[in-house]
């Protein structure tokens, strides 16, 4: 692959298809005799140029797969983009469980470690960190002010804590109970009062709400203790008051929670959310699939990919269909896109093929396009099991969990689920951090990882650029997502960011 990309200009990804796509700037009237083109027009790094004459109608295909059809008469060279390619939906047979392969497992003896922190009950945490959650966002801005107090002079001599984070939202009242939304947001705020990365939690509430503190514990099977104090403002006394018994809390959890040492524990314990955000042309060419790679090598050593962004695979549905363990795990996939169709129709989102403007301008014309490069992240291995959002992940190995693209409401589900770590490529740039789970940042091209180094953790582009395979750059960021589960820092993490991603997902009306 890596003599083919850098002896031209243009890049050719599966014989089957009828479009190229540019590995760099291509101008008007440039000669490509390796493909016998002219090129028709300016066109930019990660866009797609015909390979051969198109009728209107006529299928476009990339890596073999129809990414939509022509609008009108395509000529060899011409760029191929919004403006000439139609967006429509087709039949699609989902040839369930056909390309289920086995997987070579390694025994535990082989399995790859990290330096983990163990908690009761078995689970491993990558980071320790202690957290507030506000039961409603009328206890936001006091759960805030309780982490703020924290800094890092006053945690200086708790150096195993990795800090005080807010879990704040703007709901929890003025909503439908009992309800799918409500239940939805409560297994949320659930799975991260029980996340191993959080050795402890307060959650702090105004008292009148919807959202009881009460009933969301005994609802989650939640139990109150030293690891889990609660408080209400209004039984407190009031702003300063619970601001000031919050950081008392706090205070008297310290010591236990630095009390934690890492030790070798086996990569099966790891669990990652995989993301995209800011996709481009190249990114179902170098991150997308290099990370599908190192989740191939992950699920060999027992651990766990979890892939999301629901509407991010429609139109490709069928790759992970064919790969199902049987046909209710396929069927149930399915399912979950069927529910997707009926909750955004009349609506202008990614369901009715339009992609942002980030990733028109990086070379994506549709979802079916970003679709395609969004599946790859999963890797090759069998789809184990399908999950709600933010339900508990028990499976391991390659699973899907049910969540919109909004890459902070859906990593918020992933870590809900029990994800330790984030994975997320991009190809525009995106600047994300994800508390209280550590965030690698895989830029898909070497132009926005040299521009934006600062936040970039792997340059995933020189795959592109010729330098590495697909299986190296896998096995370079498996590598990275040991060091890191190790504690090592992501560059997010180093930015302080992650303090504002927690996106629960609101499903309902606000009365």
């Amino acid at each position: 692959m890596a003599a083919t990309i850098t002896a031209s200009p243009l890049i050719l990804l599966h014989a089957n298809d009828n479009v190229l796509i540019a590995r760099t700037p291509v101008a008007l009237a440039q000669e490509v005799p390796e493909f016998g083109l002219r090129v028709r027009a300016q066109v930019p790094a990660g866009h797609k140029i015909a390979a051969v004459a198109l009728k209107a109608g006529d299928a476009v295909r990339k890596y073999d797969t129809v990414i939509g059809f022509a609008a009108r008469d395509v000529e060899p060279g011409d760029h191929v983009h919004t403006h000439n390619l139609r967006f429509e939906e087709f039949d699609r047979d989902p040839e369930f469980c056909t390309d289920v392969q086995a997987v070579d497992y390694l025994p535990e003896a082989q399995q790859a470690t990290f330096m983990g922190i163990k908690r009761p009950g078995g689970r491993i945490a990558t980071r320790n960190y202690i957290g507030i959650i506000s039961s409603v966002n009328c206890s936001a801005t006091v759960s805030r002010r309780i982490a703020d107090w924290f800094t890092e002079e006053r945690l200086a001599e708790f150096p195993n804590v990795d800090g005080v984070v807010a879990f704040t939202h703007n709901t929890g009242c003025g909503m439908s109970t009992p309800s799918l939304n409500f239940d939805v947001f409560r297994r949320t705020l659930a799975g991260f009062a029980r996340h191993p990365n959080l050795a402890a939690v307060l959650i702090v509430g105004l008292g009148c709400e919807r959202n009881q503190i009460s009933s969301l514990l005994e609802s989650q099977g939640l139990d109150y203790g030293p690891k889990l104090v609660t408080m209400n403002m209004q039984d407190t006394g009031g702003t300063r008051a619970t601001i000031a018994a919050g950081v008392a809390a706090v205070q008297a959890m310290l010591p236990e929670a630095n009390a934690v040492k890492r030790e070798p524990v086996s990569a099966r314990h790891l669990s990652i959310g995989l993301q995209c955000g800011g996709s481009d042309g190249f990114s179902s060419i170098s991150a997308n699939p290099a990370l599908g790679a190192a989740m191939d090598i992950l699920v060999r050593h027992g651990g766990t990919a979890i892939l999301s962004e629901t509407p991010e695979i429609y139109g490709v549905e069928n790759m992970l269909t064919r790969r199902a363990v049987s046909e209710a795990v396929g069927q149930k996939l399915l399912d979950r896109l069927e529910w997707w169709k009926e909750y955004s129709l009349g609506q202008s989102g990614q369901m009715n093929g339009v992609v942002v403007a980030g990733n028109q301008a990086g070379g994506i014309a549709n979802i079916f396009e970003k679709s395609l490069g969004s599946a790859m992240k999963g890797g090759t291995t069998p789809l184990q099991a399908v999950y709600e959002y933010a339900e508990p992940i028990d499976q391991h190995g390659f699973v899907f969990m049910d969540s919109p693209g909004f890459d902070p409401c859906s990593a918020t589900g992933q870590i809900a689920s029990g994800a330790n770590l984030i994975c997320f490529t991009t190809g525009r740039g995106s600047m994300f951090g994800a508390k209280p789970v550590p965030s690698i940042k895989l830029a898909s091209n070497t132009v926005m990882y040299d521009r934006l180094s600062e936040d970039m953790d792997i340059n995933c582009g020189l795959v592109v650029d010729g330098e590495l395979s697909i299986e190296e750059m896998g096995q370079q960021i498996f590598d990275e997502i040991l060091r890191v589960a190790s504690g090592q820092p992501t560059k997010s993490e180093e930015l302080g960011l992650g303090d504002n991603e927690f996106v629960p997902w609101q499903l309902g009306i606000v009365t």
